[in-house]
C-alpha cells in the first residue's frame, strides 16, 4: 500500500502509468476483487454525486429538517444563467454543484461521502465543474475519483479525515486537496503537478475549524463546501501553470495532523466555539433544540 504522496509520484514516474491506474491496481490487490468490479464500485459513487446536483436544483431546491440551510444551488443556478458572474462560470459551477450536494446532506438525502459527508460536496463541485469545461468523458470522470480516492488514502492514514480529530481542515481541507489533485490529472498534467496542487489546496485551508452551529453539519458547512471546490480549481490552475509549493505535499499533511492535534476541542465539531458559539449561533441551538440549552454571556462574543 502506498504511505506517501511523493511514493506515489515516484511510481507515476517510473512505471509511467496515471495516478488513477495506481489506485486501481491498489484497490484490486487490497479488496482482491477484479478490475471491472472495482471500477463497477466508483461507477456507483459517481452516479450517486450525480443524483444528488440534480436533485439539489428540481423546483424550488432541497432544504433540511431545520430549515437552517436549502434553495442556494438553486440561487446560484439562476444566477450563473444571467452570464454576469464576478467569479467565473466554471468556479461557480464548482460552487452550486458543492451547495446542492451539500444541501442534499442535510436535508437527509443520499450522498457520497468525499471524504466524509460534511465534505461531501467538494469533490462533485470539482469534477462535475471540469466536466463541462474539459468535456470529460465518463471514463475520465471516474478515474478523478480514483485519483482523489488515493490522495485521500494518504491523508487519512497519515494525519486525519475527521472534524471531531482535527477540525473541517482534516474534512474540507482534504477534500479540496484531493480535488485539486484530481483535477490536474484530468487537465492532463504529471503526477508531480497533482502533488504541488495537493499541497496548495491543503495549505490553503490549514487551520480551518469545525464549528456547526447546534451541531449540526448545515452551518457553516455547507458553504465551506463551496469555498472548498473555488480553492481546489484555483489550486489545480496554479499546478498546471507551472507554480509549485515551498512545501511538500507530505510535509503539508504532518502540518495538518499536528494543527489538528493542536486544536482545542472547542474548534473541532463540539458546536461550542467559533460561529456556533456566537450569540446567533447560541441562539438557533436553543430554537431547536428548546430552551433546556444555557447560553452563558461570558461564552460567546
Amino acid at each position: 500500500m502506498y504511505t506517501s504522496i511523493k511514493e506515489i509520484v515516484l511510481a507515476s514516474e517510473q512505471t509511467g502509468k496515471a495516478l488513477s491506474e495506481l489506485m486501481i491496481e491498489q484497490e484490486m490487490n487490497l479488496t482482491k476483487k477484479s478490475r471491472q468490479e472495482v471500477w463497477q464500485q466508483m461507477e456507483i459513487n459517481l452516479q450517486t454525486m450525480k443524483q444528488a446536483i440534480k436533485r439539489s436544483t428540481e423546483g424550488q431546491g432541497v432544504f433540511s429538517p431545520t430549515g437552517l440551510t436549502g434553495g442556494d444551488a438553486v440561487k446560484m443556478k439562476e444566477y450563473r444563467e444571467k452570464g454576469k458572474s464576478l467569479s467565473g462560470d466554471a468556479v461557480l459551477a464548482g460552487v452550486q454543484y458543492a451547495l446542492g450536494t451539500n444541501e442534499v446532506n442535510a436535508s437527509m438525502g443520499i450522498i457520497c461521502a468525499t471524504p466524509t459527508a460534511g465534505s461531501s460536496g467538494t469533490l462533485p463541485g470539482v469534477i462535475f465543474s471540469i466536466s463541462e469545461t474539459l468535456h470529460l468523458s465518463h471514463e475520465a470522470q471516474i478515474r478523478f475519483l480514483f485519483t482523489g480516492a488515493l490522495f485521500g488514502l494518504i491523508v487519512a492514514n497519515n494525519a486525519m479525515i475527521a472534524g471531531a480529530m482535527g477540525g473541517c481542515q482534516a474534512e474540507v481541507g482534504s477534500a479540496s486537496a484531493m480535488a485539486a489533485a484530481a483535477a490536474v490529472e484530468a487537465a492532463g498534467g504529471t503526477a508531480q503537478q497533482s502533488s504541488e496542487a495537493f499541497s496548495i489546496a491543503l495549505g490553503n485551508l490549514l487551520g480551518l475549524v469545525c464549528d456547526p452551529v447546534a451541531g449540526l453539519v448545515e452551518v457553516p458547512c455547507v458553504k465551506r463546501n463551496a469555498i472548498g471546490s473555488g480553492n481546489a480549481l484555483i489550486a489545480a490552475d496554479m499546478a498546471l501553470a507551472g507554480i509549485t509549493n515551498q512545501i511538500p505535499a507530505d510535509e503539508t499533511i504532518e502540518a495538518m495532523r499536528s494543527i489538528g492535534k493542536q486544536m482545542p476541542r472547542e474548534l473541532r465539531e463540539t458546536g461550542i466555539g467559533g460561529t456556533a458559539g456566537t450569540r446567533t449561533g447560541l441562539a438557533i441551538k436553543m430554537k431547536i433544540f428548546g430552551n433546556d440549552v444555557s447560553i452563558n454571556p461570558e461564552d460567546t462574543y
